[in-house]
Order: structure tokens, then C-alpha cells, then sequence
């Protein structure tokens, strides 16, 4: 049983949703508490487990997935993650009658897919963790079977998602195909002794990005995630934001480092024109934007080209500088959707209106001074950790030479901090709204403050341990 070891976290989370989805048969919607709180207790478990499963043991099961210090970063980021979705599920779906057992199951099973896909050195391995993912992600956008606008949400995710599943797989069969291997390896050899002279290896390694860049929301692959972000469930949005997408960009680096590293001036090119749309579209394009969810879907597409920004770097410090980035993203973003979960009106409905917001700082300051928080750290507004976490993917862009790059990207910032402002604007100085009802949710609050303090100034005092883990995942893949 020692080759299991390396691959403890899945072995727990995968015997859990197992064990739990017969619960949830056998018990319905009664058990939904047990499911709940059971889910939750196996995603800490898993993160547990990664202290004591082996972190460099290298390739396991012939070269399908690597037990090393990136994909141990990468599940330590997408476990609390999950966990965090699943404790926002438990508070939002209890009044009304749509909760049931079967959603942290589902969150388990993507929990497991992100895992295998951040591990993943093999092709094969890395579809069949996405597919696993992106089938529970399916179901989980149009979780509310009554409401039009998750059934909506739903269909989209699912016939754009085929079509991406689609052009990935077109690209892996290219790669195979002018290659022979499906590992990262065999794929790294081939680009370092054909280069960009093999045509058939350009095409694979651009229908291969396109994949990945649909699941990251980078544009111009990014129409489906404001329609599926506002129709979604909040908490299910609040999921989509970060686990999925984390691991999304962790997959994108490892193929880009591992599998096509000696392509890096083809899919460089690549990588900047999507950084640079990304952070100015998801700028501009959140402008007129009235519904605080479509508002942090452009928010969610142009934190990605921040992400990419480190990425086209290269490099052990553009590696590294990503998986800082996506750390401080993901907290950053589940506190946000936090502060919408606590949106509701007198009657207890939830409310996505931006201009409910307004005088919020005179009837709740703390709840408005999370807000206000949040969205000045997803700005990048020093001395916010947020500030920081771009600063780092700039220093990175900037030491690979890709100087105009880092200089587009700050323009970028200093566009799309207009939308961030006008929330706390909205809060602190137009006149009252009607006020949200009290909620009575300790643990999103006792979250909610705990995010709010690791992206304010005190956040720094983990600059040093989280930079230090940073690259030694970064160093994993070279």
C-alpha cells in the first residue's frame, strides 16, 4: 500500500464522496447536515494529509501523475477552498428547499478531479481530472432545478465546455500524433528536437492552450463565465472563482513549464496577448456593470491575465510568482463572496444589486469595512496584500525582460481599479438603501474576518513563508 501514500489526499476525498453518496441516497435531503459537515471534515483531512503524504517522490503509475512540492501547493489552495464553498452552501440554501445531500458530494468529486489535474504529467491523466471536475461543475451551476437562471447557467457551462472539451482533445491527439507520447516528457523532447519547424506540434500546442484557456475564463475563450457567474447558486459562483480556477492556471503552468518548455517563444506569444486582454477586457467590460456577480466574473478574467502575466515570465520566478498570485487571489475572492452571501433583503432573499450597497457603512461598518477591503486589495491598492501579489508578477515579467509587458499590466490595474472603487463609493458615501436583513451565519462571519485580516497589512507577515513555499513548488518543476 506505500504507492498510495503520495496520493493520500484523493485516496480520502474519493472514498468519501463514495461513502457519502450513499448516505445522501439512502438518507435524502435529512442528511444534508451530516453530508455537509462530513465534507467539510474530509477536505481538512485531505489538506492534512498532505503534511504527511511523500512530496518528492516524482512520476507515480508510469508517468500519469508526480507527487511533488507544486501539486501539494496546488491541493493545499483547492481544499480549503472546497471546503469554504461547502460551509456557504450550508448558510444560503437553508431557507428555501433546493439543498440537498448531493452538493458537497459533488464538490468532493471536483475536489478530487482539481487534485489529479495539478498532478497530472500525462495527457490522458490531465483530461480525464478535468472532465471529472467540469461534469460536478455541470450539475453544481444549475443546482436550483427551479430557477431559470441556474437552469440557464447550467446549459451554457455545458454545451461551451463540451465544445472546449472538444478543441482539447483535438490538440492532445495532435501532440500524440506528431509525438508518439501522451507525457510531459515525451512532449518536452519532441518541441526541443523539432522546435517550432513541426507545424503539426504548433497546431496541437495551440488547440491545447485554447482548452485550458477556456476553463482559466481567459479571453477571448471568457464568454460563458458572466452568464454562468450571476446564474449560478453565490456559493456555487464563490466555487467557480477560486478551486476551479486555481487549479485551471496550476495545470496551465505545469504543461507549459514541464510538458512544452523548449516551445516557450511560441506559446510565450500566446500566453501575453491572453494576459493582455484578459486584464484590459475584464476592465473595461466591468464598467456598466449594475449586478455585484457580473462584476466580480470580469473581476475573476482579469485576475487572470495577472496570473498569465507571471506565467509568460517562465522561469522559476515566474512559476513562482503565479502560485503566490493565485494564493492571495483565492483568498481575496472567497471573501468578496463572503460579503454577497450577506446580501439579502428584509425578507431574507438574496440580493445581487449593486446599489443596495449604498449607506451600508452607517447601518453595519464592519460588514462594509470587509467590503471595502476586499475590493480595494482585488485592485491592487497598497498596502493591501493584493498590491503585493501583482507587485510580484511584475517583478517576475520584468526580470525576463518582458518590460512593456509589466507596464501594459499596471495601465491594466489602474484601469479596472474604477469599478473596484465605485463599490466602496456606493457603500460609504450614496444615500441609504433599504437595509439587508441581519444574518445570523458565525461561521461566514468568523470567515469572512479571517480573510478580510489576511488580505489587509497584516498579511505581509506571510510574505516570507508563503514566497518561500512558492518557489520551492516553482523549483519542482525544473
Amino acid at each position: 500500500m506505500d504507492y498510495l501514500a503520495p496520493i493520500l489526499p484523493e485516496v480520502i476525498l474519493a472514498l468519501g464522496a463514495i461513502a457519502l453518496m450513499l448516505v445522501a441516497a439512502f438518507g435524502g435531503r435529512r442528511s444534508t447536515p451530516v453530508t455537509t459537515w462530513v465534507a467539510v471534515l474530509l477536505l481538512l483531512g485531505a489538506t492534512a494529509a498532505l503534511i504527511g503524504a511523500p512530496s518528492n517522490d516524482g512520476p507515480l503509475f508510469g508517468g500519469l501523475v508526480s507527487a511533488d512540492w507544486f501539486s501539494s501547493f496546488g491541493k493545499a489552495i483547492i481544499f480549503p477552498a472546497a471546503a469554504v464553498a461547502v460551509l456557504m452552501a450550508h448558510g444560503w440554501f437553508e431557507r428555501g428547499t433546493e439543498h440537498s445531500a448531493e452538493y458537497p458530494v459533488l464538490i468532493l468529486f471536483s475536489a478530487v478531479g482539481m487534485a489529479v489535474m495539478v498532478s497530472s504529467t500525462n495527457l490522458m491523466s490531465l483530461y480525464v481530472g478535468l472532465e471529472l471536475s467540469s461534469l460536478s461543475s455541470y450539475v453544481l451551476a444549475s443546482y436550483r432545478r427551479m430557477d431559470d437562471r441556474s437552469a440557464e447557467a447550467g446549459l451554457k457551462y455545458f454545451v461551451l465546455g463540451a465544445l472546449a472539451s472538444g478543441i482539447l482533445l483535438y490538440g492532445i491527439s495532435l501532440l500524440y500524433g506528431f509525438t508518439g507520447s501522451m507525457n510531459y516528457s515525451g512532449l518536452a523532447a519532441a518541441f526541443a528536437r523539432e522546435g517550432a519547424q513541426s507545424m503539426g506540434l504548433l497546431f496541437g500546442l495551440v488547440f491545447l492552450l485554447a482548452g485550458i484557456a477556456f476553463k482559466v475564463s481567459a479571453v477571448p475563450f471568457h464568454m460563458w463565465t458572466p452568464d454562468v457567474y450571476e446564474g449560478a447558486p453565490t456559493p456555487v459562483t464563490a466555487f467557480f472563482a477560486t478551486a476551479p480556477k486555481a487549479a485551471a492556471i496550476l495545470m496551465g503552468v505545469r504543461v507549459c513549464i514541464e510538458g512544452l518548455g523548449p516551445a516557450i517563444d511560441a506559446w510565450r506569444q500566446i500566453i501575453i496577448f491572453a494576459a493582455l486582454a484578459s486584464i484590459f477586457l475584464g476592465a473595461v467590460a466591468a464598467y456598466g456593470q449594475t449586478n455585484i456577480k457580473r462584476l466580480l466574473a470580469y473581476s475573476s478574467i482579469n485576475n487572470v491575465g495577472f496570473a498569465l502575466v507571471g506565467l509568460a515570465a517562465g522561469g522559476t520566478a515566474g512559476t513562482s510568482s503565479v502560485l503566490f498570485y493565485m494564493a492571495v487571489y483565492v483568498v481575496m475572492t472567497i471573501g468578496a463572496f463572503l460579503c454577497v452571501l450577506w446580501m439579502r433583503d428584509a425578507n431574507g432573499e438574496p440580493v445581487e444589486d449593486m446599489a443596495s450597497l449604498a449607506g451600508l457603512s452607517q447601518r453595519r461598518p464592519a460588514f462594509a469595512a470587509a467590503f471595502a477591503v476586499f475590493m480595494f486589495s482585488l485592485a491592487g491598492i497598497p498596502p493591501l496584500f493584493g498590491f503585493w501579489a501583482k507587485l510580484v508578477v511584475f517583478n517576475a515579467a520584468v526580470g525576463a525582460g518582458l518590460i512593456a509587458l509589466a507596464v501594459a499590466g499596471i495601465l491594466g490595474t489602474v484601469i479596472g481599479a474604477y469599478y473596484y472603487l465605485k463599490v466602496v463609493k456606493i457603500i460609504y458615501f450614496d444615500d441609504p438603501a433599504e437595509p439587508y436583513a441581519r444574518t445570523r451565519e458565525p461561521v461566514e462571519g468568523v470567515l469572512m474576518a479571517v480573510a478580510a485580516i489576511a488580505v489587509s497589512p497584516l498579511g505581509y507577515l506571510l510574505i516570507g513563508p508563503l514566497g518561500s513555499l512558492s518557489d520551492r513548488a516553482a523549483g519542482a518543476l525544473f
